[in-house]
C-alpha cells in the first residue's frame, strides 16, 4: 500500500514510525534486537517507532537492509524520513520562552491533524475563545508569569485559531457542559461577548460542532477533568490524546488502550448533550440573561 505523502514532520515521523513498527513486527525482531543492529539503545528505536524522534539517514539505510524492503518501497518510506527531518520552525517557535514542552507538543498535532474532538467541563474550549477570555483564564492559570508573558499566551491562543479557516481547516467536535456557558469569565461583558461567538462561529463555519450538557443530564455528562482528541481523519480512530492536568500541563496519551477508553467516553458525554441547534438555543438563552 503506497504511503500518503502529506502533512508536516510530526506526521511524517509517526507514519514512518509506523511502517518500521510494522516491518519489525513481520520480522519477529524486538526493539533490543533492532538497537542492537544499529547500534544504539532499544529506547531509541522505540522513540523512533512512536515518532517521537527523527529517523537517521544511516539508520534508515541499515533498517531498510535489515528488513529487506525492496526499494520501490524503500522510496517511499525514505521520503517520509526526509520529510520526518525538515527543521522549519513552526509558527510558535517564537513564543519559546512561554510555551512547555508539553504545550508545543499538543501544538503540533493540534496543527496537523484533520480532525479534534475535545470536552471541556467548565471553560469555552480555546480554539473558540475571544480575547478577552482567553485574557482573563490565562492571567488565573498562569499567576507566577509577567503581564507579557500573558499576553504572548494570549497570543498563541487567538493564532491556533486560523486553524478552523485554513484551506483544508481542522473538522472540531466540541463537547462542553451548562457550567462553561455560565461562569462570568471576565465579568458579564466579556462572558456575553463570548457567547455571541461561540454562536457566530458554530453558525458560520461548517467544520466546527458546538453541543452543550445541560444540568439536567446529571452523572451522564460528568466527568473529572478536560481532554482532546486528535485524528489524522475525520473518520478514522484517534491517533493521539491529551488531558489536562490541575497544574495547567497537558499529558500526552497515544497508548491503543488508552485513545480507545477516551474515545469511548467523548461518545458517551456526547450522547448526553444536546443536539446541535438546541445547544446553541441554549447559548443564546444564556447570553440574554446577561444583557
Amino acid at each position: 500500500m503506497p504511503v500518503v505523502q502529506s502533512g508536516g514532520p510530526l506526521s511524517a515521523r509517526r507514519k514512518l514510525g509506523q511502517e518500521l513498527r510494522l516491518l519489525r513486527d513481520r520480522s519477529g525482531m524486538t526493539t533490543e534486537e533492532v538497537g542492537d543492529h544499529l547500534n544504539c539503545s532499544n529506547s531509541k528505536v522505540s522513540r523512533v517507532e512512536l515518532g517521537k524522534r527523527a529517523c537517521t539517514k544511516r539508520d534508515f539505510d541499515q533498517l531498510m537492509d535489515l528488513f529487506g524492503v525492496p526499494e520501490s518501497r524503500a522510496a517511499e518510506l525514505r521520503d517520509l524520513m526526509i520529510r520526518g527531518r525538515q527543521r522549519v520552525p513552526p509558527w510558535w517557535h517564537r513564543y519559546n520562552d512561554v510555551i512547555s514542552a508539553n504545550y508545543a507538543e499538543f501544538l503540533a498535532y493540534e496543527s496537523e491533524a484533520a480532525a479534534c474532538f475535545e470536552y471541556q467541563p467548565i471553560l469555552v474550549p480555546a480554539l473558540l475563545q475571544t480575547e478577552g477570555y482567553a485574557r482573563a483564564v490565562t492571567g488565573v492559570s498562569f499567576t507566577a508569569l509577567g503581564p507579557d508573558q500573558i499576553e504572548s499566551l494570549v497570543e498563541v491562543r487567538l493564532q491556533r485559531q486560523e486553524r478552523l479557516r485554513e484551506k483544508l481547516p481542522l473538522d472540531i467536535q466540541v463537547v462542553v457542559t451548562e457550567a462553561a456557558l455560565r461562569f462570568a469569565v471576565g465579568g458579564d461583558e466579556v462572558m456575553r461577548e463570548q457567547l455571541r461567538y461561540v454562536k457566530e462561529v458554530t453558525t458560520s463555519l461548517d467544520n466546527v460542532s458546538f453541543r452543550v450538557i445541560p444540568f439536567e443530564a446529571g452523572e451522564k455528562g460528568t466527568t473529572t477533568g478536560a481532554f482532546t482528541l486528535f485524528s489524522s481523519g475525520k473518520d478514522t480512530d484517534a491517533d493521539a490524546g491529551f488531558t489536562e492536568s490541575a497544574d495547567n500541563t497537558t499529558n500526552f496519551r497515544d497508548d491503543a488502550v488508552a485513545l480507545r477508553q477516551m474515545s469511548r467516553l467523548f461518545r458517551n458525554l456526547s450522547s448526553a448533550a444536546l443536539p446541535e441547534e438546541a445547544s446553541i438555543e441554549l447559548v443564546d438563552r444564556i447570553a440574554k440573561e446577561r444583557d
